[in-house]
């Protein structure tokens, strides 16, 4: 292997490429701060570049794990002291953004916060938005088609890409940099790669379709008491808005009350209440959107769909109220801690989560289950701390696993809504797809990597 690492060189230079030496003060991800395992981390600047770094790893049938900002949840960064990791972390430039077609060219290693607030000083909108934009890139967005705050009204990310760049396993460049919004001349190639993490090529460019800038924002903090209201306040609020409401944030009370907890996020309302929820509406007209805001909420608590409401009168405010449902430090606390990320079907959802929670309580008595989620596109996150001492944490997850995923089958529920499936969900793979349907995953797989060597064993099985 000495003799992949050698050649990786020869090709790209070796400044290029770190050894198993220079990866000791590099953290696996962003959730564990334990020492990277690789046999070499590739850092090419140019597309030509990873090219001939796969070329390479083609040749030799050397294994390769592509990496973006790490702040996956699902494994799907992890590497052995036997693989080459491809780190986009220098191609990271904004190439152009095209006011008049309103579509953006941006390397995959670019930042999603440094993009979106490139194109907001040219009066343009990115709708993909995520509590990880600080740290997360494009490719990794694409890679496992993020969704975010702004799904309900701007979807996810496959609908923001129009074209991209990729390589494939044995160095071949896919360059499909569309810019048309309407293109249907053969097959829509880009899709094969958005949401495949990594597992049929690296993805290096992207084209994104941008959005004008709304100059008028307004949020709410609503509390509500009776669940059933949840459902009803969405369409309510989406009704009296005209169809501007971009974000519809839920938070069950007992996450909301661990957060907000001495020591935690200032509330700015009382802790007491079943649900909150964070609803915003983006528009054009200030005056006009916020006297319209002001009237949904005022009638939602004029018919007892909720119960208080507060509405920040800062961006300061309203930047504190995000941060409640953004920042869950305080959960770490609890160790084991287990995160999920599933679809549940909306009319579902309630009886779903006290069915995880009950069954939770039954096998671990103390257990706390908290959870939040983007209710509008039906997408939940579970919090899971058995509050078990002493015990396998392996076995831990694994039972926490089957309380959480196996109902899902019954529901038409997806073990992953944004995050992607990666090694730990793999398993439960089979509840959201059907056998021929994963069937179709690994002819595509052999067809495109038929030595298996990108981001091997992730998702599927081959």
């Amino acid at each position: 292997m000495a003799d992949v690492v050698s050649e990786l060189r020869q090709q790209v230079g070796v400044e290029t490429i770190l050894d198993t030496a220079s990866l000791s003060m590099r953290a696996r991800n962003y959730w564990d701060s334990t020492p990277l395992e690789a046999l070499a981390l590739a850092r090419p600047r140019t597309t030509e570049e990873l090219s001939r770094i796969l070329s390479v790893c083609h040749a030799h049938g050397q294994t390769v794990v592509a990496h973006g900002g790490l702040t996956g949840v699902c494994d799907g960064d992890r590497s052995t002291a036997g693989d080459v990791i491809v780190s986009l972390e220098r191609m990271n430039s904004i190439e152009e953004i095209d006011v008049v077609g309103r579509t953006v060219t941006v390397q995959s290693g670019c930042r999603l916060q440094h993009l979106q607030q490139a194109v907001e000083q040219l009066g343009l909108f990115l709708p993909l938005d995520l509590g990880a934009r600080g740290s997360c890139t494009l490719g990794g967005n694409v890679a496992t088609n993020a969704g975010g705050l702004n799904v309900i009204r701007f979807g996810m990310t496959r609908g923001m890409v129009l074209g991209l760049e990729a390589v494939l396993p044995d160095g071949t460049v896919i360059s499909s940099m569309n810019r048309l919004l309407k293109n249907n001349s053969g097959y829509d190639l880009k899709q094969l790669f958005i949401g495949s993490e990594g597992t049929l090529g690296i993805v290096t460019r992207v084209v994104l379709a941008l959005k004008e800038r709304l100059p008028s924002t307004n949020t709410a903090l609503v509390t509500i008491d009776r669940a059933e209201h949840l459902a009803t306040l969405l369409r309510e609020m989406d009704r009296r808005l005209g169809g501007t409401v971009s974000s519809f944030e839920a938070m069950w009370g007992d996450y909301y009350r661990e957060v907000t907890a001495p020591g935690g996020h200032h509330s700015p309302l009382g802790r007491q209440h079943s649900f909150y929820v964070i609803v915003e509406a983006r528009g054009p007209d200030p005056v006009e959107d916020e006297h319209r805001f002001q009237a949904a909420v005022e009638a939602a608590l004029q018919g007892g769909l909720i119960v208080d409401a507060v509405l920040p009168k800062s961006e300061t405010e309203r930047e504190s109220i995000w941060k409640i449902r953004e920042n869950f430090e305080a959960l770490r606390r609890y160790e084991p801690l287990f995160l999920y990320d599933v679809g549940v079907p909306l009319r579902n959802m309630l009886e779903y989560v006290e069915g995880v929670r009950s069954d939770l309580q039954e096998r671990w008595p103390n257990s706390r289950l908290f959870v939040l989620g983007h209710i509008g596109d039906g997408n939940l996150h579970f919090f899971v701390a058995p509050e078990v001492k002493g015990n396998n944490v392996n076995e831990l997850h694994a039972a926490s696993d089957e309380i959480v995923y196996r109902p899902l089958a019954h529901i038409g529920g997806t073990v992953s809504a944004e995050h992607g499936i990666g090694l730990e969900k793999k398993a439960w793979l089979s509840v959201s797809r059907s056998r021929a349907e994963i069937e179709l995953m690994k002819t595509l797989k052999r067809a495109l990597d038929p030595k298996c060597i990108l981001n091997p064993g992730k998702v599927i099985e081959v």
